[in-house]
């Protein structure tokens, strides 16, 4: 009976093999004359593979892959090129003009940030970067007393105490001063650490940090992967992953709502979070808060990661500035007196913090900032973006518009007379701009500053330098290609990090 059913189905198949080939084939044929309608006379792929587009090149070498069509956009009127990645069609925005607006929300179905071309599969339901309208606007509002001064000065302290920790284990590595160390994975560690303890505070144990650390490193890897959502595969690991991050962190925010109920002070950001919260008519569940707080760890994971790797970089490649932002923070600040840096140190650090906000621009971590088109719009005088595009607009590329020599370091642009993150404020897109520009970029800033001041004070170093080692990587944000390699030795061998 098995034999006769194989049997039939084979001659079913047979008989029905020349039509199954005539419907791929029209299939094949309806999505390249799509593809081609919706490019216009944009520059840009002419033949498509089916589904995949140009996604082996942009996985192979993503540097190469976005900088080919940063050069397509450069070379069109409009500032624009196209292209096809996994079954949709992408554009490529290099205006600064035509980013902002994408970024302004000038519609509210125009353009819905997505973060990741397959994030919201990838990060889950409660996720800051989909929400819009007053929906939104009400999050941020809940959101702002994270980020007072208040705040702010509480976390400095436990940014400083992770800070010093690492550079301590760093310099351990660093015993053989002949043997450079790659700092890329130790910086991502710092990082992970740092909004562990900032964010989450007493709440996580030791336990739960080990197993954090696995599963944030399971989604790094999924970020970069093809988005198969099959058992096996890197992404399906990574959304896995995601969904116990997000479990961990709502019992974060439940622990932290019964401790500010019993009256205690808040000792880190979930609990500045739940000491507002618990006083809304309709206060958020834990569910809801972990979800977000997860945005805020990736937020801050990844891109702060690239920023600390450039500082270090760009410094040793211009030991002038580096000269100066020793002299500004040993003018007020001495490591052997034990005293940590306080919030009124970091404020007056405006040599360094410009220094920072150079570092941002140079090299802006998140170089584009996608966004999906929800309904067909006029972008040019001659281009409408069609309804469920993948819109990049580029951080990067209006980083190198407008500013004064843009492709040179120079962190005397934002000093007092020049201020150019004032004068070219609309091309500082690095923390976005619009209804989701970063709500946590006062944070970041004072992170980076932080780290760049102890660091240049307690530690010398000078770069393993190779062919390339300064060439952009995408791991996703930007990171050195030889992921910073440097020889590190302690400035003050008698001090004691603990």
């Amino acid at each position: 009976m098995e034999l006769v059913f194989i049997f039939f189905l084979s001659s079913l198949l047979s008989s029905m093999a020349p039509y199954l080939l005539c419907a791929i084939t029209l299939l094949l044929l309806y999505e390249q004359l799509s593809y081609l309608k919706k490019k216009g006379p944009l520059p840009g792929p002419t033949l498509i593979l089916p589904f995949i587009g140009s996604a082996i090149p942009m996985i192979l070498n993503p540097t190469n892959f976005w900088r080919h069509q940063a050069s397509s956009a450069a070379s069109s009127t409009s500032g624009l090129s196209a292209n096809y990645l996994f079954g949709r069609f992408t554009l490529f925005i290099r205006s600064t003009d035509l980013s902002h607006l994408v970024f302004s929300n000038v519609r509210p179905d125009a353009f819905h940030l997505i973060g990741h071309p397959f994030g919201k599969k990838l990060f889950g339901d409660h996720n800051l970067i989909y929400m819009f309208a007053d929906a939104h606007k009400d999050l941020r509002r809940r959101i702002a007393p994270n980020f007072t001064l208040r705040a702010l000065s509480t976390y400095l302290h436990l940014q400083q105490s992770v800070i010093l920790s690492h550079l301590s284990r760093w310099l351990s590595l660093a015993a053989d001063p002949q043997t450079p160390i790659k700092l890329r994975f130790l910086c991502r560690d710092l990082n992970l650490d740092t909004s562990q303890t900032v964010f989450a505070g007493p709440y996580l144990s030791a336990e739960a940090r080990r197993r954090f650390n696995e599963d944030y490193n399971l989604f790094n890897v999924g970020l970069m992967a093809l988005p198969f959502d099959l058992p096996g595969f890197a992404f399906r690991r990574a959304r896995l992953a995601v969904s116990r991050l997000v479990s961990t962190l709502s019992s974060c925010a439940a622990s932290s709502k019964a401790r500010i109920l019993a009256g205690e002070e808040p000792s880190c950001l979930v609990d500045f979070w739940m000491q507002d919260e618990i006083r809304e008519a309709e206060p958020a569940s834990a569910d809801e808060i972990g979800g977000h707080l997860f945005d805020f760890l990736f937020a801050a994971q990844d891109a702060s990661t690239s920023s600390l790797l450039w500082a270090v970089a760009l410094l040793e490649a211009h030991p002038d500035v580096l000269g100066r932002v020793r002299a500004e923070v040993s003018a007020v600040w001495d490591p052997l007196t034990r005293e940590p840096i306080s919030a009124a140190m970091i404020r007056g650090f405006k040599y360094t913090e410009s220094v920072a906000r150079e570092v941002v621009r140079f090299r802006p971590p998140a170089t584009m900032v996608p966004h999906i088109a929800g309904e067909p719009f006029r972008l040019t005088e001659n281009y409408v973006v069609p309804k469920g595009a993948i819109v990049f607009p580029s951080a990067y590329e209006s980083s190198f518009q407008g500013f004064t020599e843009p492709d040179r370091f120079d962190p005397d642009r934002f000093a007092e007379g020049r201020e150019e993150d004032r004068v070219f404020k609309r091309n500082f897109l690095a923390f976005g701009a619009g209804p989701h520009q970063c709500v946590g970029q006062r944070y970041a800033l004072n992170h980076l500053v932080l780290f760049i001041a102890l660091f240049v004070s307690l530690v010398d170093f000078r770069r393993h330098r190779t062919d390339g080692c300064d060439e952009i990587s995408y791991v996703p944000t930007i990171v050195p290609k030889d992921d910073c390699q440097v020889y590190i030795s302690p400035r003050f061998p008698g001090f004691s990090f603990s």
